[in-house]
């Protein structure tokens, strides 16, 4: 076990360590799906790397809680199952910009905080589920095309998961990183000189009405609903209040700073929120704000390093990458199952919210996760809508 002050060094290196590890690969697969480059989506996953650190290392300093900044990896994973809409690429950062927007108004404007809060829990889950399902198949499309290549993938993870559970994403990257470059040495491939280089590309933004409605609606109800309010009840079950005001004023600005860079946002962090502020990160909870600190830090290292991660991935042999997503998202896709059927009364209109999202229908240029919450909302006043006598 670390010591007293060593303990708050330790958890947030691991921290951000297992923040970057576990999901990158989501963020570089939903970043391509909409449209973006391999060079853009290395851009984009610089650039939200680096702004978490960033995120986390003022709000740090600025409150001395134990508060970290992340991407939102639920919504990367929306963007994957949404696809390229009306404008390509520049469309979808003018979506990203909007989001931005959005969260800073949530924290300036109590009205929308209370508006958001009226979408049912268990639609918003029902619709995060749906859209998740799509790339948790991923692992078993990738075993029945290629074999050999991702089995060794999904077997490593199976016993990371039984030995090391918090571990379990990382090391199936580890797994996949080796596969990788033994596909390399086998086909006599490299990686490009400047791999390490960190890379950043402007994008020119701009709005659509698919854009707007098929990525900004949906990645700001996911990124709220999934992240920025699950992170408040994290910290608040170890005993710790986030101030609400300067947590989003932080996270929407730098997601608006992000957005031309090609970053999808940062919010706050959810699951691994407690990994900074736990009792892993020292006895002494006046310090443990040392620990988001040096996540921070240490993500912002990270971040610059983003664009050799990315380079690693674009060499993968088929279905390696979407793998290595699937199985990083397969316990967000369970919690999300769990909340959407918790309550009875919500089964039916969750479970329509559910099919339509995980169909990927696009209509009029518009995202299934659109509709699918549309339908819900339909599905739920009707059953709840009481006959004329």
């Amino acid at each position: 076990m670390p010591s007293g002050h060593a303990a708050p060094l330790s958890a947030g290196a691991i921290s951000a360590l297992v923040a970057f590890t576990s999901s990158f690969v989501v963020v570089l697969t939903g970043l391509e799906a909409v449209g973006a480059s391999p060079a853009q989506a290395a851009s984009g996953l610089t650039a939200v790397s680096v702004l978490m650190g960033l995120g986390s290392i003022v709000l740090s300093l600025m409150t001395r809680l134990p508060i970290t900044v992340a991407w939102s990896t639920p919504g990367a994973a929306l963007l994957a199952a949404t696809g390229t809409v009306e404008g390509g690429w520049p469309a979808a950062v003018g979506a990203f910009a909007l989001v931005a927007v959005l969260i800073v108004l949530t924290g300036l404007v109590p009205a929308l905080a209370d508006l958001m809060a009226r979408i049912p829990p268990a639609l918003a889950q029902a619709m995060l589920a749906g859209v998740l399902l799509q790339l948790c198949l991923e692992p078993v499309l990738g075993l029945a095309a290629n074999p050999l290549e991702v089995a060794p993938v999904v077997i490593v993870w199976l016993l990371a998961l039984r030995l090391a559970p918090r571990w379990a994403s990382p090391i199936a990257f580890a797994a996949a990183a080796v596969v990788i470059v033994v596909h390399l040495v086998s086909t006599g491939g490299s990686l490009p000189a400047g791999a390490l280089a960190g890379h950043l590309e402007l994008t020119a933004p701009r709005l659509t009405p698919g854009a707007v409605i098929g990525i900004a609606l949906p990645l700001y109800l996911v990124t709220m609903a999934s992240q920025n309010v699950p992170g408040v009840a994290v910290l608040r079950s170890l005993g710790y209040e986030v101030p609400w005001r300067p947590a989003m004023l932080v996270t929407g600005g730098g997601s608006l700073l992000g957005a031309p860079l090609g970053g999808h946002g940062i919010n706050l962090a959810a699951i691994s929120a407690a990994l900074a502020a736990g009792p892993g990160a020292g006895e002494d909870r006046s310090r443990r704000w040392i620990a988001s600190l040096t996540s921070g830090i240490v993500m912002v290292v990270l971040g610059v390093l983003a664009s050799a991660a990315a380079q690693l991935v674009a060499l993968a042999p088929e279905g390696v990458v979407p793998a290595v997503a699937g199985l990083a998202l397969l316990g967000t896709f369970v919690a999300a199952v769990k909340g959407a059927l918790a309550r009875e009364e919500e089964q039916l209109p969750a479970g329509i919210t559910l099919l339509v999202a995980a169909s990927g229908i696009a209509v009029a240029g518009i995202s299934a996760a659109f509709w699918a919450l549309l339908a819900g909302l339909v599905a739920r006043s009707l059953l709840r809508a009481r006959p004329r006598r």
